[in-house]
């Protein structure tokens, strides 16, 4: 390992660390915002409570008790899964939305800018294949974007409001879903 990777993680923890000082923000803690964000991206097959837990490679109990916290505060919506009636299916609600357009988070983005300018499309391929090595070796799910999925099909129908179609759970798929990250990606094989 070379001496610059090493200073590159001691960055990467000394930034998380500064990034999550500042989150005790409208009454949210980390986890919660961190739950939040999630949400933001998730697409409908992956808003429940154990694909969260997954995401954010924690416990069901400590997410369960994220989740109590952020319902109570009125941010997060729970309904019964019109495809499973035994699963939970998370929403954003109104508030939620608002909250994260005040995400202490996006201080962090405006430094990363900045300081990277027109080489931040090079910065995120790097943490990408980092955040894909991490995975790997934890054996974590990928959650990446859908229309980068193995199972994507662009277009299938194209004169829908759902023209694309996933088929691993064999549903149509709107142009908004296809941006969203899923429980269920599978990278296309390189």
């Amino acid at each position: 390992m070379s001496e610059k990777a090493l200073d590159a993680a001691y960055l990467i923890d000394r930034l998380e660390r500064l990034a999550r000082s500042g989150e005790l923000v409208e009454g949210l803690n980390p986890a919660q915002w961190d739950a939040l964000r999630y949400l933001a991206q998730a697409n409908r097959f992956s808003r429940t409570p154990a694909a969260l837990a997954d995401y954010l490679a924690s416990t069901r109990g400590t997410v369960s008790q994220t989740l109590i916290a952020l319902e109570g505060k009125g941010y997060v919506s729970r309904e019964p899964s019109p495809r499973d009636k035994r699963s939970i299916e998370l929403a954003l609600t109104r508030q939620g939305e608002r909250a994260l357009k005040r995400d202490p988070l996006l201080v962090l983005a405006h430094d990363i800018a900045q300081a990277a300018g027109p080489r931040a499309e090079l910065f995120v391929e790097i943490l990408q294949q980092t955040l894909r090595n991490a995975l790997a070796r934890n054996r974590g799910r990928a959650f990446g974007i859908c229309a980068s999925c193995r199972h994507f099909c662009a277009r299938v129908h194209p004169s829908s409001g759902s023209p694309h179609h996933c088929a691993l759970l064999d549903v149509r798929l709107s142009d908004a879903d296809s941006r969203t990250i899923c429980i269920e990606q599978e990278p296309v094989a390189a």
